[in-house]
């Protein structure tokens, strides 16, 4: 695995959730978070337009992405708004992971060296890194912005037909009418430029529906910066097609408890349907009733 940084580019439905696949699905990528200590793919549930994860306090997660696109994709990373890779205030053009065509990474922790992370887990906000960095205003949420990489331009030669002149006026109108684009993009305003790139829809903290009159039960969950473990990565580098994200994957989260009480998963969620060959050894034929 590799990841990339910025400038001189360092790398290396209705008022109840409804139960998703275990991930999201993007255009160019699907995150799935995994409990590491039991090894399971938390599903998720997708309430009032967002993904949502219960972690399980204590535990141990990762960040799983796939990349399923032909073609290398740049994944900037932050949990609790927090990128995971500098420490910094999570922000696009940071550093972030490089995935090959076709390739799956897990991201186990906050990384301190391009050998060494401090594992994730789910810890009380007041234990979270976030908090104890000074910056809990977005605990509970996890956030993948992916780049696509700008394609290397190879020189075209063609050769040139003293035959035909209107081939040659008309290979200048289209350089011309390029040169024409390129100086209206170089004319445009700081603000026109702004106005025409793609908006990133704002997190704003949930709200619950005003008939779910249920109060959080438990401490709101957070990440911790947990034991130091063994992850390599090496550097690389990245140029990105644009300099705002081709796409934003986010997922919230928190405890089962604070979940249903908040109304996103139900308060029995899919128990399984009664049974009604629950002895998979029946015997053949009824037997007599104890006593004859």
């Amino acid at each position: 695995m590799k990841f990339a940084g910025f400038g001189v580019l360092l790398i290396g439905l209705g008022v109840l959730g409804v139960r998703v696949d275990a991930h999201a699905t993007g255009r160019f990528a699907d995150v799935q978070i995994i409990d590491r200590d039991s090894g399971s793919v938390l599903p998720m549930y997708r309430s009032h337009g967002e993904y949502w994860v219960a972690g399980r306090p204590g535990a141990r997660y990762s960040i799983m992405i796939q990349n399923h696109r032909g073609e290398r994709v740049l994944a900037v990373t932050a949990v609790d708004g927090i990128n995971v890779i500098s420490g910094e205030t999570g922000a696009w053009g940071q550093s972030g992971y490089v995935f090959s065509p076709g390739e799956s990474y897990e991201i186990t922790g906050w990384r301190k060296s391009n050998a060494e992370i401090a594992a994730f887990n789910f810890t009380a906000a007041a234990n979270s890194y976030a908090e104890r960095t000074g910056r809990p205003a977005n605990v509970g949420v996890i956030g993948v912005a992916l780049f696509l990489e700008r394609p290397v331009r190879v020189p075209r030669y063609e050769a040139f037909d003293r035959r035909s002149e209107e081939s040659g006026y008309a290979q200048n109108r289209i350089q011309g009418g390029a040169a024409d684009s390129a100086a209206r993009a170089a004319a445009q305003s700081p603000g026109e430029a702004a106005a025409s790139a793609p908006k990133l829809e704002e997190i704003k903290p949930y709200t619950a529906p005003a008939n779910v009159a249920h109060m959080v039960p438990a401490p709101k969950l957070g990440t911790g910066h947990g034991a130091r473990e063994t992850s390599y990565v090496q550097d690389t580098t990245f140029d990105r097609l644009s300099s705002t994200p081709n796409e934003v994957i986010k997922i919230r989260y928190d405890s089962m408890e604070n979940l249903v009480a908040m109304g996103v998963v139900p308060s029995h969620p899919w128990q399984s349907a009664p049974n009604p060959f629950p002895d998979s050894a029946m015997p053949r034929y009824v037997p007599d009733p104890p006593g004859g």
